[in-house]
């Protein structure tokens, strides 16, 4: 790349818009070598004073100012909320193995499948991060969501927009002639270690607390609301999954030469494996290189090639039968077992906890490990004062798993289990028939309900923003809250709850309006935010969708509950013993006179209503993306086309409307605006009609 030629093409131009369009160019080459390729074409120092001309150039024509440009990866206001915005695909969670006969097992089932077909697969590099999906539109970056619960998530376009090393306009390819202009691609966003060092290096100098790994400031970075705070953090992304629209694509390896070829990131380190040998030799290669890198993995993703023998394979649950995850086995290092102390959960089952002297291990200081429960102090013969052996379950949980007898001191004493709960009440620690852990009985425990209350408020439950742990902890103190149904008696404490320090009018309305919120969250949220033991996320789903209302499902017998696919006899046994506990039925009929969602809503089938009709999409809409737009069309029967012609039948027109806009005026095809388009789709009210600036009089409904 001869970038000082372009360099000096730009300096010899007199127009500004080509000075501009130069400018641009190079500067994104610059940002391509440096955050895809790790090489510098120019100098730091030559690099800014190119950025400021080209800063001070728009600033002078801001007519010439357009989106793709990168002075305008940071823009905006800060957000209130995060927007929910469904996947046009489930994104699938991996199932994950330690084993290589899991693998072996694994290959023996696509081949099965497969009946016999020949079957290629591609290995990829597991990268630690935060899955995301972005989306294209006429080549252009056009929104990211964050995976959630794999059928919504957040819209984080902004926030994504902020990370050098993807593009905001990308190369034009072709797929067999078909040019590659609107799609989806999916990925990981991550941190190096040296810029994790950097970044919890300075907010310790400020006084605040350091992130424990990269993949936690990956995560909590994306959901900060300012997006120039976003920008403040080095974030990466590197991509692996592509879908374009009308192009039926043929495989994994094709597919990355092509995001490659577009300008996307994607990592240079996978590969293509003709047989399960080479599969195992590439895990093999990358369990002694993977420290090298200058980011985290924690395994390798292994693929069917084919998209064809993906599409066949399907998925089970919500995993795919075409992938799997080999994890590599955990880090280990040695400390001191300082002391043992003990964790109440939500249902009263007691954890013993090692305080640890910290050390450092697979990226983050760790200073308490899991203990599990007295059988596993009992069965590695833990004594505080020993040298233990720590890993990280899957490189995120810590835990002890050994002891270093030979370092053990004289002095090292047994844990004796306590026969009384730490909770201040007496209540007794029991252990009930064919149980490994220890329960607190008493049933007003401060710790359980803590740790309920947690549970009930927290993001995957019924997502109450503003009460974290602190929050629960001090509002439990106070008396505030004495069960999960207290959430929703808070309002009336409004200006008591003012009145605490650091809390204020805000502060408390903003909670007393996510607590209002949850009330309408569905019903399979609210299963699981009751803390059920046994009962997660995938069950509470289940359950919703069997029973459609709580009811019915307080009322079902064991052998009702277990006669449903992925429902076992200990779950069933959990799930009865809960509903027929007079406290627990109390607690739920006062969340039903608070007007919490007892009800599956049914599923309805959309009425093709917009069945041959063809749209173009114009200009900025304020109910919709692009992206959402389209996929409304699309769900409605309609078709999307890039251009309007005299078979296009409607040019839906926004604010600041392109080309389009004049072609449909020329062509006399009919022109609706956003107001028409929600009438026409039945999503409009009067009060957003009426509030509509039109640019001329409506052509469709007056």
């Amino acid at each position: 790349m001869d970038i000082q030629k372009l360099i000096q093409e730009y300096k010899l131009q007199s127009e500004i818009p080509k000075k501009i369009q130069k400018l641009r160019e190079i500067i994104n080459i610059c940002d391509h070598y440096y955050y895809v390729k790790d090489e510098s074409l120019i100098s730091d120092r030559e690099y800014d004073q190119l950025f400021q001309e080209l800063i001070q150039l728009e600033k002078e024509h801001p007519e010439l100012v357009t989106p793709d440009s990168p002075t305008q990866r940071v823009s905006g206001e800060p957000l209130k909320e995060f927007r929910n915005v469904q996947h046009k695909k489930p994104m699938l969670s991996l199932s994950n193995t330690y084993s290589y006969d899991e693998v072996k097992d694994f290959d023996r089932r696509v081949r099965e499948l497969l009946e016999g077909e020949k079957v290629e697969y591609f290995a990829e590099l597991k990268f630690d991060g935060v899955a995301i999906s972005v989306h294209y539109e006429n080549l252009e970056y056009a929104l990211a969501v964050t995976r959630g619960d794999g059928v919504t998530g957040d819209d984080v376009t902004l926030n994504v927009k902020t990370i050098k090393n993807l593009p905001l306009k990308v190369k034009e390819v072709q797929f067999d002639g078909i040019p590659i202009r609107n799609f989806e691609v999916r990925g990981e966003v991550y941190m190096n270690y040296a810029d994790f060092v950097k970044v919890n290096e300075e907010r310790v100098a400020e006084g605040d607390k350091p992130f424990a790994n990269p993949r936690n400031l990956a995560s909590g970075t994306l959901k900060l609301l300012d997006p120039r705070q976003v920008a403040q953090r080095p974030l990466r992304i590197v991509l692996y999954y592509l879908d374009v629209d009308g192009i039926e694509l043929r495989s994994q390896s094709e597919n990355i030469e092509l995001m490659r070829e577009m300008g996307l990131p994607v990592s240079p380190y996978s590969r293509l494996c003709k047989s399960l040998d080479d599969v195992f030799a590439f895990i093999e290669e990358w369990e002694k290189r993977r420290y090298s890198l200058p980011f985290q993995i924690d395994g390798i993703v292994i693929k069917v090639n084919s998209l064809r023998q993906q599409e066949k394979l399907g998925t089970i649950a919500r995993a795919p039968r075409w992938a799997i995850a080999y994890k590599y086995e955990a880090e280990k290092a040695t400390t001191i077992l300082k002391n043992i102390t003990l964790q109440v959960g939500r249902t009263g089952i007691v954890t013993p906890v090692a305080e640890l002297e910290p050390v450092f291990l697979a990226g983050s200081t760790i200073s308490r490990a899991t203990l599990h429960n007295a059988d596993y102090i009992e069965e590695l013969d833990l004594r505080i004062g020993d040298t233990v052996y720590v890993e990280k379950g899957g490189e995120v949980i810590p835990k002890v798993t050994g002891v270093v007898l030979e370092k053990r001191p004289d002095w090292a004493k047994k844990f004796v289990f306590p026969e009384y709960c730490t909770c201040g009440l007496n209540g007794r620690l029991v252990r009930l028939p064919g149980e490994v852990a220890y329960f607190c009985i008493h049933p007003e425990c401060p710790w359980q309900i803590r740790r309920r209350i947690e549970h009930f408020a927290s993001r995957n439950a019924m997502d109450i923003e503003g009460m974290g742990e602190k929050v629960v902890d001090q509002l439990v103190n106070l008396g505030f809250l004495k069960n999960i149904a207290s959430i929703y008696e808070l309002h009336l404490h409004r200006q008591k709850l003012i009145s605490l320090e650091r809390w204020g009018e805000k502060k408390v309305d903003n909670l007393l309006e996510a607590i209002e919120k949850s009330k309408r969250k569905p019903l399979s949220r609210l299963i699981f935010a009751l803390g059920i033991r046994l009962i997660g996320e995938g069950a509470a789903k289940i359950l919703a969708k069997h029973f459609k209302s709580l009811d019915a499902l307080m009322n079902a017998s064991k052998e009702e509950l277990t006669s449903i696919y992925e429902i076992g006899e200990k779950m069933a046994e959990s799930i009865v013993k809960f509903f027929q506990d007079p406290k627990e039925r109390q607690v739920i009929e006062k969340l039903r006179e608070y007007g919490l969602n007892f009800q599956e809503k049914e599923e309805q089938s959309e009425q093709k209503i917009l069945e041959g009709l063809t749209f173009v999409l114009t200009g900025e809409l304020e109910h919709f993306t692009r992206t959402e737009a389209k996929a409304k069309i699309e769900q409605l029967g309609g078709k999307v086309a890039s251009s309007v012609s005299k078979k296009t039948n409607y040019v839906v027109v926004g604010k600041n409307p392109g080309s389009k806009y004049e072609d449909a005026q020329k062509l006399g095809v009919p022109i609706l605006y956003e107001s028409d388009f929600l009438r026409l789709i039945g999503e409009g009210s009067e009060s957003e009609l009426k509030k509509e600036n039109h640019f001329e009089q409506n052509t469709l409904f007056d």
